[in-house]
């Protein structure tokens, strides 16, 4: 199937179905490590993974066990795994410290339950539903956590507050009136509009730190946190006397947190006396705070607050005894080539190693993630992943130096893979144990492309930056050329990495070469790079996108210039739409997910509003009113200023319940297109937000998409 052919419906289904089939590591934890006399240690990990089931239309969960036959050197043998256990009605998991014990929040019959589960059995198990002590539990990262204490006879949560009576505002309630002028009744505060978090987290308003005593068997809400800010990310602090937590600012108003790093909150220490302070500065964004082994060095994550919604952030270190903070990794503005290139992730929950002097992390750089090692000491920053054979690793645990790691490339599925952590010094070469090997019954290649900008496409300001991409097919066994989907990532500060992408893998099956583009601003280049996007989103972005696609087919002779399609979502969709506007003789057909169509009339209606303002280069503040003049920066960048010219067949997919782009930005171009009888089509899904990401949705949307590409490729 290595050349391009007609499908139907069904054949294209099954190749998606084939592909998504491959199951993703998401955690890992170390239940047991046992040493004998000689030295020799059994190292018990178990693994949680996500899997598609296509059959039921859902995202399943699984556990898996691996025992590990370590010395001091390494990994000696790895035992066959334990059968795979079906995990999903948990929402949160976590182990002891000891091992011995692992806590689950789970669901089932609309309440939430706590339990406790040891070798003999399950020990505890609340209903936190019945207890009435807070709302739901937070299960998103953004928010959850799920911390045992020392004496591991408590757990911290992060939960919904409880409604409470709202206090009316303006005269008290002695003097109040009703709107008809009656007075002395109360507020009726059942329709009181209530702030959230915006996309993918909508009912999530205001949090509260939990504490359940398991010996007690009760649950009770901390107090002292300011009034101001929604807690999480909480841990413990050494001894169990207190907690440090994450602190989101509320006030004036909520913006969209997910997928931000740039929104305002702080670093918090609660002791359980209720008295709590503010460790990081107050103006920045603070996440992901880690706690050494020793309980000497508490690190996290800071950022700016409004400009760019993901950005280079600087890793920040406090010394817990004196409280005093400095920086340990700074923002890297621009990285060398092949240098570390900076953070843009959260770190993991573990990520110390044993003797609380280095740090491990993944990161992306350039066109790959990779995995790095902090010395705490020195500040030296070392890459110890190789991208020989993966592109991509994710780490997802540290134990006692035990590294385990996700690793995928686009050519092959995720497998998890061990290693431990050499002295300091040694960290090049480490050595790697795979633990499961995935294979694929097709052939498929990739490889990384960085190019420059054309002297006319330079930003003078930050002159000197490159263009990634990544270029995946199957091995060709034939002469002919094959079509070329071009596929842009939203964000825009988001990026594509050498990692396995189902949706990619099937185009790449079913005969399309895809070319995936890391335009500048995209994570993974340094600072410069995402702010040199800022005021020239529209032509920046655009024109670096086409310079890698012409730069492709040029490189690859293979490729059929005259079959070029183009598709993306969110701000990759902006892009997608932007170009078959703007070079409207050269791309196929195009589909756009949830596409921002034209920033003006976006501007009062998306939950990350400040991004509107900062995209055009304006500065953003809460009071901010729009003016003609940002109106009309906002809608000249916008796709809906090159309607008029598109030839190409456009396909649109749209979820109803979007609150990052609404879907009235799509019905803007179906409308225009519309009017002047282009060829569109808009497929509305109902009961989906901005990610498109319920499984039969992502099924029907890359279905859809195949079927519009077939139609101008059946027509040469």
């Amino acid at each position: 199937m290595h050349n391009y052919t007609e499908l139907g419906r069904e054949a294209i289904a099954a190749v998606f179905r084939n592909i998504g089939a491959f199951p993703t590591p998401l955690s890992a934890a170390v239940t047991h490590d046992t040493a004998t006399a000689d030295g020799t240690r059994y190292i018990s990990i178990s693994t949680v993974w996500s899997q598609v089931d296509h059959t039921k239309a859902a995202r399943l969960c699984f556990s898996q066990s691996w025992t590990l036959l370590c010395d001091h050197k390494g990994v000696l043998q790895c035992l066959p795994p334990s059968p795979c256990t079906h995990s999903n009605r948990e929402l949160l998991s976590s182990y002891s410290t000891s091992g011995s014990y692992r806590a689950i929040v789970s669901q089932g019959s609309g309440h939430q339950y706590l339990e406790v589960w040891s070798s003999g059995g399950l020990k505890t198990s609340l209903d936190l539903t019945a207890l009435n002590v807070h709302g739901s539990v937070y299960e998103d990262a953004t928010f959850a956590c799920l911390a045992w204490a020392a004496c591991e006879g408590r757990l911290l949560y992060v939960a919904e507050k409880l409604p409470g009576k709202s206090e009316p505002s303006g005269p008290s309630s002695s003097s109040s009136a009703r709107a008809d002028g009656a007075p002395g009744e109360e507020f009726n505060d059942k329709s009181v509009y209530v702030e959230d978090w915006g996309e993918g987290l909508t009912g999530r308003s205001s949090s509260v730190l939990c504490v359940a005593d398991l010996g007690k068997g009760d649950v009770t809400v901390l107090k002292g946190v300011p009034p101001h800010v929604s807690p999480a990310q909480a841990l413990w602090t050494p001894k169990d006397e207190g907690v440090v937590f994450v602190g989101w600012w509320e006030e004036p108003f909520r913006l969209g947190l997910k997928f931000c790093s740039n929104r305002r909150s702080g670093l918090f220490h609660l002791d359980l006396q209720g008295n709590c302070e503010l460790l990081s500065a107050d103006s920045v964004s603070v996440s992901c705070p880690r706690l050494s082994p020793d309980g000497r060095w508490l690190v996290y994550l800071q950022g700016r607050v409004f400009g760019p919604h993901s950005q280079c952030l600087s890793l920040q270190q406090c010394d817990w005894q004196t409280k005093r903070t400095s920086v340990l990794l700074d923002v890297v503005k621009r990285p060398k080539t092949g240098e570390f290139a900076g953070i843009y992730e959260a770190l993991p929950s573990h990520c110390w190693s044993s003797d609380s002097q280095r740090i491990i992390f993944s990161s992306a750089r350039g066109n790959y993630k990779d995995l790095f090692v902090l010395d705490r000491r020195t500040k030296r920053v070392t890459l110890v992943s190789d991208n020989s054979e993966f592109g991509f690793w994710k780490l997802l645990l540290v134990h006692k130096d035990l590294l385990v790691v996700s690793c995928s490339a686009p050519s092959r599925p995720p497998r998890l893979r061990v290693g431990f952590l050499p002295p300091v010094g040694g960290e090049v070469g480490m050595s790697w144990v795979t633990l499961n090997d995935p294979s694929l019954t097709f052939d498929l290649e990739w490889k990384a492309l960085e190019l420059n900008p054309s002297p006319q496409e330079e930003n003078l300001q930050f002159s000197g930056l490159c263009i990634g991409a990544l270029l995946v097919r199957q091995v060709a066994h034939g002469s002919g050329r094959q079509p070329l989907v071009v596929f842009i990532h939203g964000g825009p500060h988001s990026h594509f990495c050498a990692e396995w992408i189902p949706s990619v893998a099937a185009l790449a099956r079913l005969g399309y070469a895809v070319l995936m583009v890391n335009y500048r601003g995209s994570t993974g280049f340094g600072q410069d790079g995402i702010l040199s996007l800022i005021g020239n989103i529209g032509s920046q972005d655009v024109k670096d996108v086409q310079r890698a696609v012409l730069h492709a087919l040029q490189d690859d002779i293979t490729l059929d210039p005259q079959r070029v399609m183009v598709m993306g979502g969110s701000h990759g969709g902006f892009l997608a739409c932007h170009l078959v506007g703007q070079y409207p003789d050269f791309y196929k057909a195009c589909a756009a997910r949830n596409p921002v169509i034209n920033a003006a009339t976006l501007v009062g209606t998306s939950d990350i509003v400040d991004w509107r303002y900062c995209s055009v280069g304006l500065e953003y503040s809460f009071d901010q009113l729009p003016t003609p003049e940002a109106l009309s920066l906002m809608l000249q960048i916008s796709p809906i200023t090159h309607a008029a010219q598109i030839r190409a067949p456009v396909l649109l997919m749209l979820g109803a319940k979007d609150r990052r782009v609404s879907p009235h930005q799509g019905l803007e171009l179906y409308r225009a297109l519309k009017s002047r009888g282009s060829p569109i089509r808009l497929l509305w899904y109902v009961e989906d937000g901005h990610s498109l990401g319920r499984v039969e949705t992502q099924a029907d949307c890359f279905i859809n998409i195949v079927l519009w590409f077939q139609q101008p490729l059946q027509q040469r």
